[in-house]
């Protein structure tokens, strides 16, 4: 068992491999699996990743960077932060790839978009996904690049673009909490928003 945990690689795989045993073992068929149901789990799984990152960078790496020894810090900056932001930001693109998919598939992209009932709080959940996800490709990327010096930059400029991250990835933190509950509320109560109609 040890030889597979010290694999991230193995690990997923075998999560994988699990996830089929138990679907066979409760008597699920596979070839029964409807395509908006997989895009709906890939939708959720790539957006766990997104969110529990910046949820990471907000409550644990940011707070923890003054409390971290000048001498120490090129651990976060050099090898941990920009392999987070790297899964940062595919898991960001994933999401809404896989959200737009799923709302097509269902045949609901259009109301949600154009936030018609009853499809009125996935749809704003759907815009407010998208703000966040320009936000991560567009604003916190390019000036983390400056600020973990993998852009050379004056240092008025890394100070600067170091804190322009930090604001916009708490924009989208405070975003991610309305965002959340309108993409779950939809599938379970539509009558929440029926009023405003």
């Amino acid at each position: 068992m040890s030889s597979i945990l010290t694999s991230l690689s193995r690990t997923v795989i075998a999560g994988f491999v699990l996830l089929v045993l138990i679907i066979f073992a409760l008597g699920g068929n596979v070839s029964s699996i409807e395509l908006p149901f997989l895009f709906r789990w890939i939708h959720v799984m790539v957006a766990m990743m997104w969110v529990g990152l910046l949820w990471y960078f907000n409550f644990v790496q940011i707070p923890s960077m003054s409390k971290i020894p000048d001498e120490q810090k090129p651990a976060i900056t050099k090898v941990i932060a920009p392999t987070a932001l790297f899964w940062f930001r595919w898991a960001a693109l994933f999401t809404v790839l896989s959200g737009l998919i799923l709302a097509v598939l269902n045949g609901y992209a259009h109301q949600a978009f154009t936030l018609q009932a009853p499809f009125r709080a996935i749809g704003l959940g759907m815009w407010i996904a998208l703000v966040m996800a320009f936000n991560v490709w567009f604003i916190i990327w390019p000036n983390q690049k400056r600020a973990l010096g993998m852009v050379v930059v004056e240092p008025e400029v890394k100070a600067k673009s170091a804190r322009v991250a930090m604001l916009t990835s708490r924009l989208n933190t405070l975003l991610s909490i309305p965002m959340l509950f309108l993409m779950i509320v939809q599938s379970h109560n539509t009558t929440w928003f029926v009023v405003a109609s």
